[in-house]
C-alpha cells in the first residue's frame, strides 16, 4: 500500500509509479538511479519479478530496490511492484482499446469475436440503408456507363473497395485504371478530359492525395465521384458526385472494420447500376465466352428476379461467381 504522501488527498487516483520514477531519477544517484533505469527499461518484467531479481540486474543490493521505494512514498517494495504491476496492466488495455476497441477483450473467445464483428457490419449496412443517395448514385452511374475513360483512386484501406470497383467495372467493358499511388493518381487525372469519370473512395475524406486527384479531374473536365463517410470533408467538398457510406471514419479498427461494409455495399450498388445500363456489355465482354455461366444474364435481363431474396426490388442483385483463379 502506498504511503500518504503530502497533497494526495486532492488527487483523483494515485499517481503513475513509472511517471513517479522518471521525475526523481535526476536526483537519484549510484545504485538507486541504476534500480529506477531498471525499472523504467522492463516494466513488464519488473512487475513479475522478486526484488532479489530485480536489485540483481541492476547490480545492487535488495535494500537499495526498498530504499527507492520507500523514496518514491510506497510501504516497501511489494507495494512499489503491485503498482508497476496495475499501471502495466492499464498501459496494455489502454493500447489494445485504442487500436482494436472496447467492444472485443484480448481473452475473449471466438465466437464472441465473430459476433461483435458480424454485428458491427451488420449495423453499418443499416446505416448504408438510411444514407446512401440513390438519385446520386443514379447519376454516377449514367456518367460511368458514358464514359470513355475512367480513373479510380483509393489508398491503403480504401484501396480494397476502390480496387474492387475498377476490377467490376472492367469485366463488364468499362474502360477503368486504378490508382493507389501520389505518382499515378497525378498521371491518371491529368489523362481524364470532358466525358470521362474520377472515382475517388476515401472514408476518412482528409486524404490529401484524394483531394488532388479528385481536383485535377475536375480541372479536365471530368465528373468526379467520391465515396465517403465524411460529407463535409475537404475530399468530398472538391466532387461533383458524393456518395455518403453512412458509417463515418472510425478511431478504432473495429469502426473501421464495420465500415468497409458500407464502403463495399455502396461501390457493389454503383457497379451493379452501371450493369444494368449496358447490359450487353456483361456477356460480351466475358472472357469465357457468352454461353458461359460467368457471362450474366442476356442482353435486355437484369436476371434480378430470379434471386430468392426478400430484399426490395431496388437492392437485389445478382452474385456473379468468382472466376478460377480467384481466391477470395
Amino acid at each position: 500500500m502506498a504511503k500518504h504522501t503530502p497533497g494526495s488527498e486532492t488527487r483523483a487516483q494515485p499517481a503513475n509509479p513509472l511517471q513517479l520514477i522518471t521525475d526523481a531519477l535526476p536526483r537519484l544517484r549510484g545504485g538507486t538511479a541504476r534500480v529506477a533505469r531498471t525499472i523504467l527499461t522492463s516494466p513488464d518484467e519488473i512487475a513479475a519479478g522478486s526484488i532479489t531479481r530485480l536489485a540483481a540486474a541492476a547490480d545492487t543490493a535488495p535494500a537499495t530496490v526498498t530504499r527507492l521505494a520507500t523514496h518514491l512514498g510506497f510501504d516497501g517494495y511489494p507495494a512499489l511492484r503491485a503498482a508497476i504491476a496495475r499501471e502495466s496492466g492499464r498501459a496494455a488495455q489502454s493500447a489494445w482499446e485504442s487500436d482494436i476497441g472496447s467492444a472485443i477483450a484480448p481473452g475473449d473467445p471466438a465466437d464472441k469475436v465473430l459476433n461483435v464483428l458480424a454485428s458491427t457490419e451488420v449495423n453499418a449496412l443499416r446505416n448504408a440503408l438510411a444514407s446512401i443517395d440513390l438519385a446520386a448514385v443514379e447519376r454516377a452511374a449514367d456518367a460511368i456507363a458514358a464514359a470513355e475513360r475512367v480513373h479510380v483512386y483509393g489508398e491503403w484501406g480504401d484501396a480494397i473497395p476502390a480496387q474492387e470497383l475498377s476490377i467490376r467495372l472492367l469485366r463488364i467493358g468499362v474502360p477503368v485504371w486504378f490508382h493507389d499511388g501520389n505518382q499515378s493518381s497525378r498521371i491518371g487525372a491529368g489523362l481524364l478530359s470532358t466525358g470521362d469519370v474520377g472515382i475517388v473512395v476515401a472514408r476518412s475524406g482528409n486524404d490529401p492525395i484524394a483531394e488532388e486527384f479528385v481536383r485535377l479531374a475536375s480541372a479536365q473536365g471530368a465528373t468526379t465521384v467520391v465515396i465517403t463517410g465524411e460529407v463535409d470533408s475537404a475530399v468530398a467538398g472538391a466532387g461533383d458526385i458524393v456518395l455518403f457510406t453512412g458509417t463515418r471514419n472510425g478511431r478504432i479498427w473495429t469502426e473501421f472494420f464495420a465500415g468497409r461494409a458500407s464502403d463495399v455495399l455502396t461501390a457493389g450498388l454503383l457497379f451493379v447500376l452501371v450493369a444494368q445500363r449496358v447490359p450487353d456489355r456483361v456477356a460480351a465482354h466475358n472472357p469465357y465466352g457468352p454461353e458461359h455461366p460467368f457471362a450474366g444474364p442476356a442482353a435486355g435481363q437484369t436476371g434480378i428476379d430470379d434471386l430468392p431474396t426478400t430484399l426490395p426490388q431496388t437492392l437485389r442483385v445478382e452474385i456473379d461467381e468468382p472466376l478460377p483463379t480467384d481466391r477470395r
